[in-house]
Formats: structure tokens, sequence, C-alpha cells
């Protein structure tokens, strides 16, 4: 049995990996848990906000910004533990879906951001959309991936 290990955000390794760089700093993976609870609740924020906003035919508003930019900032930080935790050979203990279901959310945004809606009701209806399906896709991501860590 090995002995637990210190909850730490990051540890550095001993060795030669990457000669002191980044490839020497180990992340918990209680990090990105952590992390991936943040993103569940900024996007439940932001769907309730931007959707009772859509229903009422509000227009998108600066509330409705700073939730919007909260929420992909915790994603890209989400997706760049979970590449760091690939990195470090973690990623057998998941299913493809828990990386489908995690990045789909910032690619749902990469691709409104291409998109220009100048009516701000419409803006916030669409925004409502993509982020109440990118709510449940990082649910379901991380679900998945509490299944999968915990067997």
């Amino acid at each position: 049995m090995t002995p637990p290990v210190p909850a730490v955000l990051f540890a550095q390794q001993d060795g030669d990996l990457g000669g002191g760089k980044i490839d020497n700093f180990i992340v918990d993976p209680w990090v990105h848990r952590l992390n991936g609870s943040l993103v569940v609740a900024a996007l439940l924020a932001t769907a309730v906000w931007l959707t009772w906003r859509a229903l009422r035919r509000q227009p998108y508003d600066g509330t409705a910004q700073v939730l919007v930019v909260t929420s992909q900032v915790l994603l890209m930080i989400q997706a760049l533990l979970g590449i760091k935790l690939l990195d470090q050979g973690m990623g057998v203990v998941q299913l493809y879906i828990h990386y489908v279901g995690g990045l789909l959310p910032l690619g749902l945004f990469l691709v409104l951001g291409w998109v220009r809606i100048t009516d701000p009701v419409r803006r916030a209806r669409i925004l409502a959309i993509v982020v109440d399906v990118s709510l449940v896709a990082a649910v379901m991501a991380y679900l998945i991936g509490q299944a999968y860590v915990n067997r």
C-alpha cells in the first residue's frame, strides 16, 4: 500500500524532466476536481442569468458579460489542468466522452465568438442556448470524471 500523497496544488518532482521547467511540476487531481466544481457553478449561474433575461426578452448586459467571461476563464483553466493530468499519465482512468464533454463548452463559445450578433436581445437568447448546452456538457463531463476516478 502506498502512503497517502499530501494535498498540494503543485509539487516539484525530482529529476531532469524538462530541465526544471513545467514538466517537473505535478498537479494533484483534486485541483482539477475543484476547478471542475467551479466551472459547473459558474456555468449554472451564467445559464440561470442569461435564460432568465432571454425569457423576459431583456438584452445582454454587463452582469452577463462578467458571468460569461468567468465561465470561459474557468473552462480554459480546467482544460489546461486536464492536459497536465494527461501528461502525468492520468488519462487512462477516463472515458473519451469526458474529454469531449469538457471541451464542448469551449468549442461552443469559440464558434459563437465568430458570429456577429448586433441585437442585444437576440444575443442574450442565443448565448443562453449556448450556455445551457455548455452546462449540460460540463455536468456530464464532471459526473463521468467523478465516476471513473473513484472506481
